[in-house]
């Protein structure tokens, strides 16, 4: 009887333990492969609201000062959450603004250097992260303007897609160009950030339109390589039927993020920042996306630059910000722009009414070559 009772107990913990088995490793990959909401989630996870509640009218709460917020509204009608932040120069001179929408505007047009920046996923503008970098780039007395893309912050709650999230990054470009009197333009993206601006200004220089250097931070090479690398894919990448459930259907439904394909297009020098232990998105992939450049970029790009950063200081996948080093390397990156400028001022005596242009189409291409000889 006692071992008859026992085999029922081994028997009933065998069943379940197979149903759970069915479940994790048949019923979930299956739901994920026929589900475009659950892939879209899991990708962008824009409903993860961080900070909870928060007024992006009062940066102040996240020890922000000089800022304008302010909403921008792209031609599909989408409202996009923005921080216009100032340099560290300007916050005392900016309380002074009688007309503060002008006053702000005119300021992007001051000589100084703009970075746009665009987040990863997860979070708004205001995580910490985030405004942690913010204050690095304004101590170095530059501009920053940062958003949100659709869905996330107090940005229009459409669903994100790929080409909605690179929409809202163009049309951020745009205006931050409209602005800028001809100042230079960097776009910094941040993980899946990196995706976006990748692709974005990949659409951009096909139009004509080159930013003045790109910051990858922690990036991948494709959302294919990076789905297969991920934490959370490791327990799923033993089954033969991995890639037919979790990487081709995100890939059918137009999420992509081909950086290696699209930064190949782009002119501007790149720079890529990844930490050796950063988990979400693998050093291996921002190497890998590395080599690509190198192989791939035309004679007519400007060059690719690749910093890493040691395991030992832990910095991980969003902690860069940290490094001391990281003010040098952003005024490295400038003085890649400066110098190309200086060597197309030596060559073209009439670029001072070619200024505005110096970094769009078959102009910027002079820059490059010459800097290049």
């Amino acid at each position: 009887m006692l071992l008859f009772f026992f085999f029922r107990i081994l028997l009933g913990s065998a069943q379940v333990a197979l149903a759970i088995c069915v479940f994790l490793f048949v019923i979930v990959p299956l739901i994920f492969r026929y589900s475009y909401g659950l892939q879209r989630s899991m990708l962008f996870l824009n409903f993860v609201r961080w900070p909870r509640n928060f007024n992006y009218s009062a940066p102040e709460k996240v020890g922000l000062s000089g800022v304008r917020n302010f909403f921008l509204t792209t031609d599909n009608d989408v409202k996009l959450g923005v921080w216009q932040i100032l340099p560290s120069s300007l916050i005392n001179e900016s309380r002074n603004a009688i007309n503060e929408e002008k006053w702000y505007k005119d300021q992007l047009g001051d000589g100084k250097p703009i970075f746009l920046y665009m987040h990863g996923n997860s979070g708004s503008r205001a995580a910490a992260h985030r405004v942690e970098l913010y204050k690095v780039l304004r101590d170095l007395d530059y501009h920053v303007v940062t958003f949100d893309y659709r869905s996330y912050g107090d940005s229009s709650p459409v669903e994100p897609s790929e080409d909605g999230l690179v929409t809202d990054g163009i049309s951020m470009f745009r205006w931050v160009e409209k602005h800028a009197n001809g100042n230079p333009i960097f776009v910094w993206g941040h993980s899946l950030g990196t995706g976006v601006s990748s692709h974005a200004l990949s659409i951009l220089s096909s139009e004509g339109t080159e930013s003045h250097g790109l910051m990858l931070e922690a990036p991948f090479n494709n959302i294919r390589d990076e789905l297969r690398a991920h934490p959370m894919a490791q327990l799923f990448k033993i089954l033969p039927w991995f890639d037919w459930c979790f990487v081709r259907p995100v890939y059918e439904n137009g999420l992509r993020f081909d950086s290696d394909e699209n930064v190949s297009k782009i002119l501007a020098p790149v720079a890529i920042l990844h930490a050796e232990d950063d988990r979400i998105v693998p050093f291996q992939l921002g190497e890998k996306l590395y080599r690509t450049m190198q192989q791939r970029r035309s004679n007519d790009s400007l060059g690719v630059e690749f910093w890493r950063f040691a395991a030992k200081y832990g910095y991980g996948h969003k902690f860069i910000y940290k490094d001391q080093s990281l003010p040098d390397i952003v005024r490295y990156m400038y003085m890649l722009i400066c110098r190309s400028i200086i060597t197309l001022q030596k060559a073209i005596p009439i670029l001072i009414l070619l200024n505005d242009f110096i970094f769009s189409g078959t102009l910027f291409r002079v820059v490059s070559i010459n800097v290049k000889k």
